[in-house]
């Protein structure tokens, strides 16, 4: 591995680390930054305000996802970790990438943890690394409610 793709797999590792700080700090107006306009995002076992909602959502487009997100995080708080990443280089402009995780998320109604991986797609646009695609898969998850 040349130092180049070296720089560029720890620009997305930055990324990354960009996307879980902006979102448990709750600054959305930047965390957009992290996403291409067309991002899509699949979330399972995803954290939910009330045990009759779904836990399996789906979402495109940067504005949605980002407003989805902001909805559900109101009146939370979260800490969201990523870890272990497995990143390949597909061409000078394309990424993948696969992250262990864990987050707990404290929403008014309940208490939520789940552990998991996301795979992901990269874009290199203007310079900037940005998320195309999101997976978020469960491996387990507990909710508490409150």
């Amino acid at each position: 591995m040349t130092a180049d793709q070296l720089t560029e797999i720890e620009a997305i590792k930055q990324l990354k680390s960009r996307y879980f700080r902006l979102m448990d700090t709750q600054q959305f107006d930047d965390w957009h930054t992290c996403f291409t306009d067309d991002v899509t995002a699949h979330y399972e076992g995803a954290p939910r305000a009330a045990d009759n909602l779904e836990t399996d959502i789906k979402i495109a487009g940067c504005a949605d996802l980002v407003a989805g997100v902001r909805g559900l995080m109101t009146g939370a708080r979260s800490i969201h970790q990523g870890y272990m990443p497995e990143i390949q280089l597909t061409s000078a402009t394309t990424a993948t990438g696969i992250w262990s995780m864990y987050d707990q998320v404290r929403l008014p109604t309940c208490i939520f943890q789940g552990w998991g991986h996301y795979y992901e797609e990269y874009v290199k646009e203007h310079g900037a690394w940005k998320i195309k695609t999101i997976h978020l898969t469960r491996l387990h998850t507990e909710e508490d409610w409150i």
